[in-house]
C-alpha cells in the first residue's frame, strides 16, 4: 500500500546536511534488487509445487505470508533497514505459493497477472511524469482513507472466516464482486503515485542515503499488493466465462 516510510512528518524531519543523499536512481537499484530476492524465492517455492512437495511449498508459504507481514510492521515501526531484504525474500515465498495454486486452477493466469502489474506501474509512472496526476495533499487523503477502508473490509472478513461469515460478494465472480475487485485495483495503483511522489521528495529534500531502502521497500509493498489483487480479479473473470 501507500509508502509507510515516507511520509510528509518524516522528510521534513529527516533532511540530511552532510554525506551522501538519497537518489531517484539509488532507490531504482534498490528496488530491481530486492526484485531480484522476490522472484528467486518465489521460484524456489514454485518448483517445490511443481515437484510435488506440496506440503513444504505450503509450509514455506504460510510461512512467508505470517512472517512476511510481521517483518512489514517492524520495518514501518523501527525503520530497521537490515530487515527489508528479508522481507523481499519472504514475500517471494508467500507469492511463490500463491501463483503457483492460481496457476493450477487458471492456466496462464500468472503471465496475465505479471504483465498487468508492470503495465499498471509503467502507466502510473508516466501519469506522474506527465503531472496529468498530481500527487497533492487532497489525493493522499483521498488514496490513503480508500486504502484504509479496504484494509478494514478485509480484515472483517478475515476474522469472519472463522466464523463461517464472510462479506457479501467480495470473493465471489458477481458483476458486484468483479466491480469491487476492480475498485481495489485502482486504488492499489494509485497508490504507486504516491510512493512516486515520496521517493522523488525524499531525493529533493536529500534525505539520508537509506532511505533508498525504505523508498524501495514502500514501493514493493504497492507492488505485491498490486499484484494480488490482479490476480483476484482474473481468477473471477475466468469464473465468468
Amino acid at each position: 500500500m501507500s509508502n509507510p516510510i515516507l511520509n510528509e512528518k518524516f522528510v521534513n524531519q529527516e533532511q540530511v546536511l552532510q554525506g551522501e543523499p538519497m537518489t531517484v536512481n539509488g532507490t531504482i537499484q534498490v528496488t530491481a534488487f530486492l526484485g531480484i530476492l522476490l522472484v528467486a524465492a518465489a521460484a524456489f517455492v514454485w518448483t517445490r509445487f511443481s515437484l510435488g512437495y506440496t506440503d513444504l511449498a505450503l509450509m514455506l508459504t504460510a510461512g512467508g505470508a505470517i512472517v512476511g507481514f510481521v517483518l512489514a510492521l517492524i520495518v514501518c515501526f523501527t525503520r530497521t533497514k537490515f530487515l527489508i531484504p528479508v522481507y523481499a525474500v519472504c514475500e517471494g515465498l508467500f507469492l511463490g505459493g500463491i501463483s503457483a495454486q492460481f496457476e493450477a486452477s487458471y492456466p496462464g493466469i500468472v503471465t496475465q497477472a505479471v504483465a498487468g502489474t508492470f503495465a499498471a506501474l509503467f502507466s502510473m509512472l508516466i501519469l506522474y511524469r506527465a503531472n496529468v496526476i498530481k500527487c497533492t495533499d487532497k489525493f493522499r487523503s483521498v488514496i490513503f482513507i480508500a486504502t484504509l477502508s479496504i484494509a478494514a473490509v478485509y480484515l472483517i472478513n478475515f476474522i469472519g472466516s472463522f466464523f463461517n461469515m464472510q462479506v457479501p460478494a467480495l470473493n465471489s465472480a458477481s458483476p458486484i464482486g468483479i466491480g469491487i475487485s476492480l475498485i481495489v485495483c485502482v486504488v492499489a495503483a494509485l497508490n504507486l503515485i504516491i510512493d512516486f511522489d515520496f521517493i522523488e521528495k525524499g531525493s529533493q529534500m536529500m534525505l539520508p542515503k537509506d532511505m533508498e531502502w525504505y523508498g524501495a521497500f514502500g514501493l514493493m509493498v504497492t507492488i505485491v499488493w498490486l499484484y494480488l489483487e490482479i490476480l483476484k480479479l482474473l481468477a473471477k473473470l475466468s469464473d465468468r466465462r
